[in-house]
């Protein structure tokens, strides 16, 4: 059975962790009977075994059951001695856990995407067994909660997937000695040819030093010691170092980008008086920019020309959770084998490896939370927290190049006109620049959008074969920069009440969708064919469509996989590829925006 053994935060490494994988008592609690203070009392009855972290909806999970229960709880005895102090960590547990040890209430998290974790140094028993129970509430019927593409019925349909209740991702345990570096955050200046480095301490390693070393490709960079005089640190480094090869001036150089995946290596060590180590970390970051300019968004300086998937991160037996590490790895080289050179995560915060592959193997991510069905105080607030974290746990990661806060209207149903509604959208688009102004922002993706750094379409109606003025329209709407924001493809328009077009670069970010079954499974598509032949036709003919516009400037093209009820994938649920792949790339490789290109450098 698979464990998920694999290490959960590869941007920030240390030797000594332990994985709570595997085998979990685990209970339903629809009648809460199983309160806080009474679990120990034998008020919940384990009855079941699970296979964390793979949720109870989950054939991997070993209980399989697609009915609805809000509440559950999850128990694990493991065998645990150290002298350092320790850390509980949570990968994401969905929606809100409570955390008891050896029956002691250490904390609770709310939030279904993000990490969390505890220090559980003084709950440890210094000998024997430790009893770890996490008690998960997860209410089905409550709109404000973001779930995304998470169905709050028992049966999925139409866009809606399988709910996943519970822990998704890996519980872990880490070693750490009371001064110890707690945070480290790069920021990249490729203009500047210089990397920050942000370090973040608890009180006690004040007076210790903190070492970091930089490599490239085995080559030793930069390192320095330095005395810690509080518990933020920031240091600049210098890498270019006055050698052109390094800068992207004539190449690629060092710079970070899904045809030269450059990263840098970095260990950082904290050390005491008596030059003895008290925490080591090994860490990477990729130097990379990204911007928009006259109507075109730019990768390191550059005009790039965005070829995206959107990937809705589900699988056949693990839902949300990817069966195996290799599984995130082989959909980014499936992806890659057909010519985009990135995806759209679609309503869901994927997993740090996935992440960790995409910064290796070069592949443009926009990172994307799910949205809650509507609009209340309470859903504006569960979203807002839900992108603090997001943004703290993986700004590091060179592939994402855009966050996308809102898709479709989705929880704020009456943005067009709703001046409270329009608000949270531009307010949203400005918290994210204030937390993280190395990216781009998307205020509501598809239509409707207020302020934002890509006016990003959503248009499905390309028609049929057979319905040639449906197709010739689709062409007409996408041609111009007038045409396009002009279109009405949502309840209203491109643009809410009261925002325009500024020179933003416009994308269709979600066109396509063509219905192929390969399998036993029916479903549907935004249109239909029946044999691989005809696949592939009906892919070149929608892009050619797309190719014959003046003003587009990148696409994501729906979608990378079938989920579910939805056949619309280039492959299908258990990644089957549904034709020649090869064909697929050829098609996306036709059309280069030689004369968009031209126009940047007058």
């Amino acid at each position: 059975m698979n464990k998920r053994t694999e290490y959960p935060r590869p941007q920030f490494q240390r030797e000594q962790w332990t994985n709570l994988n595997g085998e979990w008592e685990f209970a339903f609690d629809d009648l809460d009977q199983g309160m806080d203070e009474k679990w120990h009392e034998g008020k919940v009855s384990f009855s079941q075994k699970i296979q964390v972290p793979f949720v109870y909806q989950s054939e991997l999970s070993q209980i399989n059951q697609r009915e609805v229960h809000d509440r559950v709880w999850y128990r694990k005895e493991f065998s645990y001695t150290g002298e350092k102090q320790v850390l509980l960590h949570f990968g994401a547990v969905d929606y809100q856990a409570d955390v008891y040890l050896n029956g002691v209430y250490i904390g609770g998290h709310i939030g279904g995407h993000t990490s969390f974790s505890f220090n559980v140094t003084n709950y440890l028993e210094k000998e024997g067994q430790q009893v770890l129970v996490v008690k998960v509430y997860d209410p089905h019927a409550d709109e404000t909660i973001p779930r995304g593409k998470q169905f709050w019925e028992k049966e999925s349909r139409g866009i809606w997937y399988t709910n996943s209740t519970g822990i998704w991702q890996t519980v872990w345990l880490e070693e750490v000695a009371v001064s110890h570096i707690k945070q480290v955050i790069f920021q990249p200046d490729v203009d500047e040819g210089k990397v920050g480095i942000r370090l973040i301490f608890p009180a006690e390693a004040v007076g210790k030093q903190v070492g970091y070393q930089i490599s490239f490709q085995g080559e030793a960079i930069a390192s320095d010691l330095v005395m810690v005089t509080s518990t933020e640190m920031n240091r600049s480094v210098e890498l270019y170092q006055n050698k052109i090869f390094r800068s992207n001036f004539h190449d690629n150089g060092w710079t970070w980008s899904p045809e030269k995946p450059n990263l840098f290596d970095v260990s950082l060590k904290l050390i005491d008086s008596e030059d003895a180590v008290l925490d080591k970390v090994v860490s990477y970051f990729g130097f990379r920019k990204i911007h928009t300019e006259k109507g075109m968004t730019f990768l390191n300086n550059y005009p790039y020309y965005q070829r995206l998937v959107l990937d809705q991160g589900y699988w056949p037996t693990g839902l949300l959770t990817a069966p195996t590490d290799e599984d995130f790895k082989r959909d980014i080289e499936l992806a890659k084998e057909m010519g985009f050179n990135g995806c759209r995560k679609h309503q869901k915060v994927e997993d740090p490896r996935f992440l960790y592959w995409a910064d290796q193997l070069g592949f443009i991510v926009w990172g994307e939370c799910a949205s809650a069905p509507v609009y209340t105080e309470k859903a504006v607030e569960r979203l807002t927290n839900e992108w603090f974290e997001i943004i703290e746990r993986d700004r590091n990661h060179p592939s994402i190049v855009t966050w996308v806060p809102l898709n479709e209207s989705w929880g704020v149903p009456d943005i067009h006109h709703n001046q409270q509604q329009q608000h949270f959208s531009e307010g949203i688009y400005h918290l994210i620049h204030s937390l993280d102004d190395s990216r781009l922002v998307i205020s509501n993706d598809g239509w409707e959008m207020t302020v934002t750094d890509i006016c990003a379409i959503h248009n499905y109606s390309h028609g049929g074969v057979e319905e040639g003025k449906k197709y010739d329209h689709f062409i007409e709407t996408l041609s111009t920069v007038e045409n396009l924001i002009n279109q009405a493809p949502g309840k209203w328009g491109i643009y809410a009440e009261g925002y325009r077009h500024r020179g933003e670069p416009i994308m269709l970010t979600e066109f396509g969708g063509i219905g192929y079954q390969v399998g036993e499974q029916d479903g549907w598509g935004y249109t239909s064919v029946s044999d691989a032949t005809e696949f592939v036709s009906e892919y070149g003919r929608i892009m050619s469509a797309l190719y014959s516009s003046k003003a587009l400037f990148g696409y994501c093209y729906t979608q990378l996989t079938d989920v579910e009820q939805e056949i619309n994938g280039l492959l299908a649920y258990d990644r089957t590829p549904k034709c020649d792949l090869a064909k697929i790339k050829e098609i996306n490789r036709q059309y280069f925006p030689e004369r968009l290109y031209s126009e940047a450098k007058k």
